[in-house]
C-alpha cells in the first residue's frame, strides 16, 4: 500500500464527516462560478446596452440602469457571503476530522513505541522517537487538508473548463495546452521534494536530540564548563537543518518559476486571441471579463495544485517516518494463545540460556540456575558479566536467543507480558520518577490504590516522614526526573512503589550503588523488609550488601562460574573470593 493510501486510511472512521465537508466544498466551487456573472450583466446589458441571451435580460429591462446595477451588486455580495459561509462551515468540519486523525495516529505510534522491546529503544535515540510522535505525525493532517484541496480544485477545474468551453472553445484549447507541461514539471520535482523533506525531518530530529541531551545534563555541562561546546554542537546541527531547508526552498522556487512561466505563456496566448475576438465583434467586453475571471479560476488552482502536490510529497516523508515505527516487528511478541496469570508461586528457572544483542555481541552463554519460591538470589560479577541482562529476561524486556526461562514450570513466552509483569516489582539503581506528585509516583504501579494504602507503603519504605515535611505532603511535585528530591529520597519512593504493588517477584538492580554508606545501610534495611516473602533477584557491585544472602550466583564473561553462600564461596577461594577481597580493600 502506498504511503498516500495508508495515510488517508486513517480517515475511515470519519467518512461521514468527510463526505459532508467535501459536499460543501463542491457547493462552494459551484457558487464561485457564479461570482463573475453580475459583472457581465452590468457591462453587457446595462453599460453597453447589449442584448444578452441570459434569462436575466428580460428582468433587467424593467429596471432603471441604476436599479439594475444596485441589485446586481447586492447579488454579488450575497453570492460571495454565501460562498464564504459555506466555506467556513466546510473548514470547521474538515479540520475537525483532520485533528481527530492526527490524534489517532499520535496515540497509535506512542502506544506501539511502548509495546516494542528494549532492543528497539536501545538502538534508537529517544529524541528521534519523540520527533516522530510530536512532529512527523502532523503529516497526516497535512495529507487530509491537501487531499481535500485537490478534490475541490479538480472539481473547480472541470466546471471551469466547461464554462470556458461554453464561451469560447478555441480559447479553452489554448488555455489547457500548457497543462501537460505543468504535469511533467510536477512529476519531475515531486520525488526531489520528498527526499529533501525527509532530510529536513532527520536534521530537525538531530537538533531535538542535542537540545534534550544538553538540557537534561545541564548540571554536568556547567560543572565541566562545556557550555560553549554544547552551543557549538547545537549550532552545527541547526546549520545542517538550515542547509537542508535552503535546499528544499531552492527546489520549490525553481519549480515554481517554471510553473508560473508556463502559466504566463498560457494566459498571454489567451489574451492575444481573446482581444482579437473582441476586435472582430465575436466576443463582448462583458464576456471577456468573465473569460478572464474563469481563466484565473482555471490557472490559480493549477498553480496551487503544484504547491499542494509538492506539499503532499513533504507530508509523505513525515508519514513514512511514522509508518517505519508502526511497521517495525515486535521482537518480543505475545504468543497467539498466551495465557493470563493472576498469581504465581515465584519459582524461576533458567535453562541453557543464550543471549546476544547482535551476532557480534554475545552476552550470556549456557546460563542455568533455579530460584525457589520466596528465595533470595544475588548475582555478582564484574562489569559486563551479564547480571543486568539476567534480570531483564525475567519480565521479558528481552527474550533469550537460546534456551528458555520458566515461571512455575511455564515458559515465559507462553504467558502474556501484561499479566507476567503484574507479578513483578522492580527497584532500579536510579529510581525513575515522573514530573508529577509524590502520590502519583508511588501509585504508578497501582493507580487505583487508596490514600491509606499509599501512605502505608510510604511508611514501610520509611519515606512518610520526609514526605510530610514537604510543602504539600503527598501532593508535592517531585520535579523533572525527581530533581526536587535527594538520591536517597528518590530511592525510597521507588521502594514504596514496590511495597504498594505487592508483587510476589522482586527484581533489584543495583538499588544502593548510588548511595553513601550511611544511606545505603538504611535503604538496605528497608529493602530487606520488602524482600520478605517474595522471590527476589538482586544484582549489585556492593559485595558487602549481599554477602549474607542465602544464595549467590557469580557471573564472569556471560557464564555462571560459582554458586553458593557467601561463606562457601569465600572458602573456595575462586572468583567470588577475589571480588570480595577487592571490595574490602576498596572500603578501607
Amino acid at each position: 500500500m502506498s504511503v498516500y493510501r495508508r495515510a488517508l486510511a486513517y480517515y475511515r472512521p470519519f467518512l461521514g464527516q468527510t463526505a459532508l465537508g467535501l459536499t460543501l466544498s463542491l457547493l462552494v466551487s459551484g457558487i464561485n462560478l457564479i461570482k463573475p456573472l453580475p459583472f457581465k450583466f452590468i457591462v453587457d446589458d446595462i453599460l453597453l446596452g447589449g442584448k444578452s441571451q441570459a434569462k436575466f435580460n428580460t428582468w433587467l429591462q424593467h429596471l432603471t440602469p441604476a436599479q439594475g446595477i444596485f441589485y446586481l451588486c447586492i447579488a454579488s455580495v450575497i453570492v460571495t457571503a454565501l460562498s464564504g459561509a459555506l466555506n467556513l462551515v466546510k473548514n470547521v468540519i474538515l479540520v475537525g476530522a483532520s485533528l481527530k486523525a492526527l490524534l489517532r495516529l499520535r496515540t497509535e505510534i506512542y502506544s506501539y513505541l511502548h509495546s516494542l522491546p528494549l532492543k528497539f529503544h536501545d538502538a534508537r535515540r529517544s529524541s528521534d522517537s519523540s520527533f516522530r510522535v510530536a512532529y512527523d505525525s502532523q503529516s497526516i493532517q497535512s495529507f487530509y487538508n491537501k487531499s481535500e484541496f485537490i478534490f475541490s480544485a479538480i472539481f473547480t477545474l472541470i466546471t471551469t473548463l466547461g464554462a470556458l468551453w461554453y464561451f469560447d472553445w478555441q480559447l479553452t484549447l489554448v488555455a489547457v495546452a500548457v497543462i501537460p507541461l505543468v504535469v511533467v514539471t510536477i512529476y519531475y520535482y515531486g520525488q526531489r521534494v520528498r527526499n529533501e523533506s525527509t532530510a529536513i525531518a532527520e536534521r530537525e530530529s538531530d537538533v531535538l536530540m542535542v537540545v534534550q541531551e544538553g538540557l537534561s545534563s545541564v548540571k554536568m555541562v556547567q560543572a565541566f564548563g562545556r557550555e560553549s561546546h554544547e552551543v557549538a554542537q547545537l549550532h552545527r546541527r541547526a546549520n545542517e537543518s538550515l542547509v537542508a531547508n535552503l535546499k528544499l526552498t531552492m527546489t520549490t522556487m525553481e519549480s515554481a518559476l517554471i510553473v508560473s512561466t508556463l502559466m504566463a505563456i498560457g494566459m498571454a496566448a489567451v489574451y492575444w486571441i481573446a482581444a482579437r475576438h473582441v476586435l472582430d465583434k465575436t466576443l463582448t467586453i462583458g464576456s471577456l471579463g468573465v473569460l478572464v475571471a474563469y481563466l484565473q479560476a482555471l490557472y490559480t488552482p493549477i498553480e496551487a495544485l503544484t504547491y499542494t502536490i509538492w506539499g503532499m510529497e513533504g507530508a509523505a516523508a513525515g508519514a513514512q517516518r511514522c509508518f517505519e515505527v508502526l511497521d517495525r516487528a515486535n521482537d518480543v511478541p505475545d504468543a497467539p494463545n498466551a495465557k493470563e496469570i493472576t498469581s504465581t508461586r515465584g519459582e524461576i528457572v533458567f535453562e541453557h540460556i543464550q543471549f546476544a544483542y547482535n551476532e557480534n555481541r554475545q552476552i550470556l552463554m549456557d546460563v542455568n540456575f533455579r530460584v525457589d519460591p520466596g528465595q533470595t538470589v544475588a548475582f555478582v560479577g564484574g562489569t559486563g558479566a551479564g547480571k543486568s541482562t539476567v534480570l531483564s529476561l525475567v519480565p521479558r524486556f528481552y527474550d533469550p536467543t537460546g534456551g528458555r526461562v520458566l515461571l512455575d514450570g511455564t515458559d515465559l513466552k507462553a504467558i502474556s507480558k501484561k499479566s507476567l509483569r503484574d507479578q513483578i516489582s522492580i527497584v532500579l539503581q536510579d529510581t525513575l520518577l515522573f514530573s508529577t506528585t509524590i502520590r502519583e509516583n508511588i501509585a504508578y504501579g497501582r493507580p487505583e490504590a487508596t490514600e491509606e494504602e499509599i501512605i502505608e507503603a510510604a511508611k514501610q519504605a520509611q519515606a512518610h516522614d520526609f514526605i510530610m515535611h514537604m510543602p504539600d505532603g503527598y501532593k508535592s511535585l517531585v520535579g523533572e526526573r525527581g530533581s526536587h528530591l535527594s538520591v536517597g529520597q528518590r530511592q525510597r519512593i521507588g521502594i514504596a512503589r514496590a511495597f504498594l504493588k505487592n508483587a510476589p517477584i522482586l527484581l533489584l538492580d543495583e538499588p544502593t550503588s548510588a548511595l553513601d554508606p550511611n544511606t545505603e545501610a538504611a535503604i538496605m534495611e528497608t529493602i530487606k523488609a520488602l524482600m520478605k516473602g517474595r522471590t527476589t533477584l538482586i544484582i549489585t557491585h556492593r559485595i558487602g550488601t549481599v554477602h549474607d544472602m542465602e544464595k549467590l550466583v557469580v557471573l564472569q564473561h556471560g557464564r555462571i562460574v560459582e554458586v553458593g553462600t557467601g561463606q562457601e564461596l569465600l572458602a573456595s577461594n575462586g572468583v567470588y573470593s577475589t571480588l570480595y577481597q577487592s571490595a574490602n580493600l576498596g572500603n578501607r
